[in-house]
């Protein structure tokens, strides 16, 4: 038997032809069978008939309403004697389903774990920025082999992916001193090197995937550790330890900014099919903030900067930031991950926190350069 054979359910007073009426020992209230009704027919019912939640209480399928069924709540029949029994109230035909309480809404991290992680990342980074330089370049080394690790065991783990992580950790290494030692030209002479070093290393494997996995290699080099390049050609200034700390603060106020006004108050989403979270609202907190920050931090961090500069370095690195931000977004969305990683606890991955800050080291240095010079 299937769902059509039931038909529409009889209306009250309605019991097919013969007009019998009820059987024996069934009552009505209030237009509903108040007990169950057995013997209805000799058919037996061989699975239950489908029951959705629709508008006015729980509704049958579609069938069922285009043939004038009653949409009843919960089971077809029941006995109001169990709910007087138990105290719980009987459900009356298109009565309302009992509404959820709407959830509170969560600024969808933990916020204790990442302000935590978050304050002692700023102590490390300050202490050896200010200290001794070399120091913080080697936290810069750092983070740059941690990010090519998550980048490529991702690759691996969602795509198949084989991006070579020793040459790309070794490059990536040398890449950066060799930009906070010889400049700009020594940053280029190291990644060429460095994709030179993949595709060499990779041929020592088999041929399958071979141009799928050194372009995802040379892609991983220039992602991470060239644009970490930047940060070390900053560094290398003899201001340099206050351009760094200006740049970190931009992108850290933009990021923040946007995180704050965005969830306070967005509304419009900024690209959904990349970052549902994202909203207009937050990408202008992100402008504003890093607005004026860098109008305070080139006024008074930055020998011979002026307020108006950092007006145009606030509003550069809120767009440079967010691409990245976005940038990153849509290669976990390919991958179908939500984090790179799991080693900052509310932050998820180096990488995760590296998407906005990788992309504007180059913005922040640029400007610099054009602004006071290189140093």
């Amino acid at each position: 038997m299937n769902d059509a054979s039931w038909g529409a359910p009889p209306r009250p007073g309605h019991w097919g032809a013969t007009d019998a009426g009820p059987p024996p020992g069934t009552r009505w209230e209030d237009g509903l069978p108040a007990g169950p009704v057995h013997d209805m027919g000799d058919a037996a019912q061989t699975r239950p008939m489908p029951i959705v939640p629709g508008e006015g209480g729980y509704q049958d399928d579609d069938d069922d309403r285009e043939q004038g069924a009653a949409h009843l709540g919960g089971p077809l029949f029941h006995d109001e004697r169990d709910h007087r029994d138990t105290g719980e109230p009987a459900i009356r035909p298109h009565e309302p389903a009992p509404q959820a309480p709407k959830a509170k809404k969560s600024a969808g991290r933990d916020l204790r774990a990442a302000i935590g992680v978050g304050v002692g990342l700023g102590a490390v980074i300050l202490a050896s920025l200010f200290i001794y330089k070399p120091v913080f370049l080697g936290v810069v080394v750092i983070a740059v082999v941690v990010g090519l690790w998550e980048l490529t065991s991702r690759l691996a783990e969602r795509k198949g992916i084989r991006a070579p992580l020793v040459p790309l950790a070794i490059g990536g290494a040398a890449m950066t001193v060799a930009g906070y030692v010889s400049g700009a030209e020594g940053a280029w002479v190291a990644m060429a090197f460095t994709a030179l070093a993949v595709l060499v290393w990779r041929m020592t494997e088999t041929p399958d995937d071979y141009l799928k996995d050194v372009t995802a290699g040379i892609f991983a080099a220039f992602y991470v550790p060239f644009l970490a390049t930047f940060v070390a050609l900053m560094l290398a200034a003899q201001d340099g330890a206050w351009r760094v700390l200006t740049f970190l603060i931009l992108t850290v106020v933009s990021d923040t900014g946007a995180y704050a006004v965005g969830w306070r108050f967005g509304k419009h989403k900024l690209a959904p099919r990349i970052s549902p979270g994202k909203t207009r609202e937050g990408l202008v907190g992100a402008v504003l903030f890093a607005m004026v920050a860098g109008a305070l931090c080139m006024q008074f961090l930055i020998d011979g900067g002026v307020w108006w500069q950092g007006l145009l370095l606030g509003l550069a690195v809120a767009v440079s930031a967010t691409l990245g931000d976005l940038g990153e977004s849509m290669i976990k969305r390919d991958l179908g991950i939500k984090d790179m990683g799991a080693l900052l606890p509310g932050h998820g991955g180096i990488m995760d926190r590296l998407d906005s800050l990788l992309p504007t080291a180059p913005v922040v240095w640029l400007l610099m350069v054009a602004f006071v010079g290189s140093g």
